[in-house]
């Protein structure tokens, strides 16, 4: 006889798990407490719950899985509710190919996996897992958003009732203390690296920027901002009795296992303070340049730069393309006993043990020029200038370059040639520039193509021919979207680069103060890979898209 036409009592007497007698007893206790008979003979003790879950996978056909050993797809498991999840308790875990994979502790419930399939909007994959794993893997993954929902709900019962004596927000184990940690917990786990609090007319909202991309994550009652809002400015050291002004403020938390820095902005707006925070994942601080996306000819080219004795290398980029997580790699790479390096920020994003770091103050006359002019009396080997804003701190970082010291900053241009270009048109002698500058590197973070659900397709000789390549075709893939990105197509970043090493003849040009077009055609004659190539490269590879590529890039 097949296991699927038989009953779980009989697969369990074959199996010889239980004996008849422990079967008729069960039975009778099912029939007063009309539970299932698997939990019956767990609670009589005839049986354990793993025999339980093997005996229905038999019947069913069906894999099962030690939740404690598989990883849990926590996107998945958002697309139920904790309350469904414990009624017919099931739980999504993970995703194969394109179906959900439904974790069930009895996989005979024919209603759970149809509820389950109209919720979360996909083909359902059963599999079999004990009670209690389930039980911990929903407390685990969906304890937490209803917990957000519960922290709301408190902190409104709170403010309609009697006004407490100390303020709610500095209560350790206030409602609001709480809801603050979730939200902050929250964006951790969904690797975001900044959170929005922003105040609307009637209610404000809670966004999550992830891959670069904003989120809407939840929209809260306006009587909930004014607690939140002070809470987080006591986090972060602000003085919460000024509401008009902008506040800037640090701080630290506990996050999924870790430590992690929030760098917290305030801004008054007509409907309240918008809260801006930025997570510093320190983690993040001790990343190679390998992990960065760098090719093996590219990181090459900038490891000779880096491993000068003196000079001054130079990252350029706007705003967001990751000039800082490439700064801290290569200081990490640079970092020795036998090396003293100083570095001047505004503001100290990651803190590097055995390196000395300045937090710019200009309020205390501390700007980047006082303070790189300050450095320099220090005897260091290293200097970091977080960025070169003005002329000032430009010629004291060249000059330092030009007197034995290996120089590190920033710089906001759109490509490699341009920082030359720059240096000079801020006032800088074109002969300090071109003997000073040793390498100048171009970035740009593009997103990662979502391994789970990107699509192959071919890009025709024409449409190769119209962005510059040649052959008649190429496999590429392209963004799909699915439950484990969030319907992006998109998980993860990588670095797009362009290093441009400042040879004698690109140093000639810059000296002649020849154009960037002029510089830009030297150096790619030169060997320099330009943002596009290396950014085509990387959709060759499968690793994002050629339409990223156009909108980082292009």
């Amino acid at each position: 006889m097949a296991w699927e036409h038989e009953r779980i009592g009989d697969i369990l007497i074959k199996r010889n798990i239980i004996t008849p007698q422990q079967l008729m007893e069960a039975l009778d206790v099912q029939k007063v407490s009309g539970k299932p008979l698997g939990d019956t003979l767990v609670e009589i003790g005839a049986t354990t719950e793993d025999e339980i879950a093997k005996a229905l996978a038999k019947q069913k056909n069906l894999p099962v899985v030690n939740l404690e050993e598989y990883e849990v797809n926590s996107h998945a498991a958002s697309l139920v509710t904790e309350k469904i999840a414990r009624r017919h308790m099931a739980l999504p875990i993970g995703y194969e190919e394109g179906k959900l994979v439904l974790a069930m502790a009895n996989p005979l419930d024919i209603h759970a996996i149809d509820d389950l399939r109209v919720m979360a909007g996909y083909e359902i994959k059963p599999v079999v897992c004990t009670r209690s794993e389930i039980n911990e893997a929903i407390n685990k993954f969906l304890a937490r958003s209803s917990s957000v929902e519960d922290a709301v709900e408190a902190v409104i019962e709170i403010k309609e009732t009697a006004r407490e004596k100390e303020p709610e927000a500095a209560v350790p184990d206030a409602p609001v203390v709480k809801l603050a940690n979730q939200i902050i917990a929250d964006a951790v786990s969904q690797g975001a690296s900044d959170i929005h609090i922003e105040p609307q007319e009637k209610n404000f909202q809670v966004r999550f920027r992830v891959d670069g991309v904003l989120h809407d994550i939840m929209t809260v009652p306006k009587k909930v901002q004014a607690g939140l809002v002070s809470r987080l400015k006591i986090m972060s050291d602000m003085n919460i009795a000024k509401h008009r002004m902008p506040q800037d403020g640090r701080a630290t938390v506990s996050a999924g296992g870790k430590e992690i820095d929030l760098r917290v902005a305030t801004l008054p707006t007509v409907y309240g303070e918008n809260v801006t925070m930025r997570i510093l994942d320190k983690s993040q601080a001790c990343l190679g340049l390998e992990d960065l996306g760098f090719s093996p000819g590219t990181l090459k080219k900038f490891k000779e730069a880096y491993s000068q004795a003196y000079g001054a290398l130079l990252v350029t980029g706007p705003t967001g393309s990751g000039k800082s997580t490439t700064i801290y790699a290569t200081l990490n790479v640079l970092n020795s006993p036998e090396k003293k390096i100083i570095t001047v920020e505004d503001p100290v994003e990651y803190r590097l043990p055995g390196i000395i770091q300045i937090q710019v103050n200009p309020a205390a006359g501390l700007t980047f020029a006082t303070g790189l002019r300050s450095i320099v009396r220090c005897d260091p080997d290293i200097i970091m200038v977080g960025e070169i804003r003005d002329l000032e701190t430009a010629k004291i970082a060249v000059e330092s370059a030009l007197t034995g010291h290996l120089v590190l900053s920033t710089l906001h241009t759109n490509d490699a040639p341009s920082a030359l270009t720059r240096l000079t048109e801020m006032g800088l002698e074109p002969f300090l520039v071109s003997s000073s500058i040793d390498c100048v590197l171009a970035q740009r973070l593009a997103r990662k193509l979502c391994k789970h659900c990107k699509e192959e397709y071919k890009l025709s000789g024409k449409a190769l021919a119209d962005i510059g390549l040649d052959g008649k075709e190429v496999t590429v893939y392209r963004a799909k979207g699915c439950k484990k990105c969030l319907d992006t197509g998109y998980k993860g970043r990588v670095g797009i680069y362009e290093v441009m090493a400042v040879s004698e003849t690109i140093a000639k040009l810059c000296v002649e103060k020849k154009s960037t077009e002029e510089i830009r055609k030297v150096a790619i004659e030169e060997g320099m890979q330009t943002l596009r190539e290396n950014g085509l490269e990387k959709v060759k590879m499968g690793v994002t898209s050629l339409e990223e590529i156009m909108r980082v890039v292009v």
